[in-house]
């Protein structure tokens, strides 16, 4: 990376900034993701070093400014693991997951004391997640101190009362209180997934990928038939997508 973005390097590697190759970290991590979800071993293995060139890009741009080195983001992961696993490298103790999680939350909060950061509980969350991740890691910190339902048939309740509201809001049609109502309704449903011990953003993107192989068996099979998406019938495709969902 030194030498693509040296004066006898890569033109386009030279000319990239923090700003601008940061859709391509992002774009990154998701090819990552779906390569698990395929469970594409080498995939995976490939696009972790596509992930891992990313935080080299920004590290020798951060280099070239003088402002830190690849070596200064690796040391401070490894002092954090060391401090934040007390347990495992010095002298605390932690039997379980959720001690575990506790203990980090309570080290990462003194961190941030001592660094003079926002430290109220949601502030470490970053606002720039997709939104179900953003979600489910601040309802998760708010449960850790108590702030919860009981079990998940409160939240159920919880859901068909913000289900009544959504219905409510659609009589007004008023474009802002629908969005307030349905952001509500997505809300608890993140909440029901933890409750469920349930990732909604994988849980989402599997339907996704459903969708997409049952769609995808729709096309193949009206093209085997000589026709196409727009010259067929809603109870036509309709057939082929339960046909679809049983093979699955």
């Amino acid at each position: 990376m030194a030498r693509l973005r040296s004066p006898g390097g890569c033109p386009w590697d030279r000319e990239q900034t923090f700003d601008s190759i940061k859709p391509y970290l992002l774009e990154e991590t998701y090819e990552v993701l779906e390569a698990i979800d395929a469970r594409d071993w080498a995939s995976l293995a490939e696009e972790l070093g596509d992930l891992m060139l990313q935080a080299v890009f920004f590290a020798q741009m951060a280099a070239e400014q003088g402002l830190f080195r690849i070596e200064d983001s690796l040391d401070a992961i490894n002092q954090k693991l060391v401090r934040r696993h007390p347990h495992v490298f010095g002298d605390g103790t932690a039997k379980t997951p959720e001690q575990v999680k506790q203990r980090w939350d309570e080290i990462k909060a003194e961190e941030k004391k001592q660094k003079n950061k926002p430290s109220g509980l949601l502030a470490s969350v970053p606002r720039s997640l997709p939104a179900l991740v953003e979600a489910t890691q601040l309802t998760g910190r708010a449960a850790g101190v108590g702030f919860d339902w009981e079990n998940a048939d409160q939240v159920l309740e919880k859901l068909n009362e913000e289900l009544k509201e959504l219905a409510q809001a659609r009589v007004s049609a008023r474009r802002d209180e629908l969005e307030d109502e349905l952001g509500d309704l997505l809300f608890v449903l993140v909440n029901l997934a933890r409750f469920l011990d349930v990732d909604p953003e994988q849980a989402l993107r599997r339907t996704n990928r459903k969708f997409r192989e049952r769609f995808a068996h729709i096309e193949r099979k009206l093209a085997e038939n000589g026709k196409t998406l727009s010259e067929s019938s809603l109870e036509e495709m309709d057939a082929l997508w339960r046909e679809a969902k049983r093979k699955q």
